[in-house]
């Protein structure tokens, strides 16, 4: 008798403890699916919200229609420790028609021409215009500028560099401070030497670089 009522109690126990198993199993699955349930809703409100971003820039970006004006831009330069003057503030990206002012010469962004000046290591000898020219920083190039004041071989120098650079470009350019400006979108460095060694680690820092708005965008097939 006593050995029976050993054995079910033993069996009971078993039992409870199969079921507090069970019901753990049940609280782990259930914790699971309502994490994994969040998760989604998380990821379907971001890529909703990417969604809607993407498609509000496209629009502003395809506003090719807009005339020019101002160039929505806003901020002002600050110079860091390697001479780099990094824009602080906004910069616009619509695409417009007609002549844009910009609050920087050269510019380093705003609103810009539809079309893009070819970067595939162009060099041009005579002046560019602003609008294409900063639709080509967009792309992640990088624009090579100078004034009278530079020196044949410097330009020379500098012109070798940029043809043998995809996603960069060269003119002149009169309303300058600086004998020799390297651009990038948001970001300028002023030299007064081609050997300078600031200028090849701004072509490294800067060609294809992190801020580029549209990477990988072509740097052919805009205008020369």
């Amino acid at each position: 008798m006593g050995s029976a009522k050993k054995s079910s109690n033993a069996e009971r126990k078993a039992r409870i403890e199969e079921m507090r198993r069970a019901e753990r199993a049940r609280e782990r699955r259930n914790r699971i699916l309502t994490i994994a349930a969040s998760t989604v809703v998380v990821a379907g409100l971001v890529v909703g919200g990417v969604v809607l971003v993407n498609s509000q820039s496209d629009k502003s970006d395809s506003a090719s229609d807009a005339k020019g004006g101002s160039s929505g831009d806003s901020g002002h330069f600050v110079t860091g420790s390697d001479g780099v003057r990094t824009w602080t503030g906004k910069l616009s990206r619509t695409h417009v028609t007609g002549t844009v002012k910009y609050p920087m010469h050269p510019p380093v962004g705003g609103n810009h021409n539809p079309v893009w000046l070819n970067c595939n290591g162009n060099v041009y000898t005579k002046a560019v215009q602003d609008e294409n020219a900063v639709h080509a920083l967009e792309h992640g190039a990088v624009w090579v500028t100078y004034t009278d004041k530079a020196s044949k071989s410097d330009v020379d120098k500098l012109a070798a560099k940029v043809k043998q650079t995809p996603y960069s470009l060269m003119s002149p350019y009169t309303d300058q401070t600086s004998p020799i400006e390297l651009s990038a979108w948001g970001h300028q460095l002023s030299v007064t030497s081609a050997d300078d060694p600031k200028v090849g680690k701004f072509f490294e820092t800067y060609v294809q670089g992190k801020q580029t708005p549209e990477p990988g965008a072509s740097c052919t097939g805009g205008t020369m």
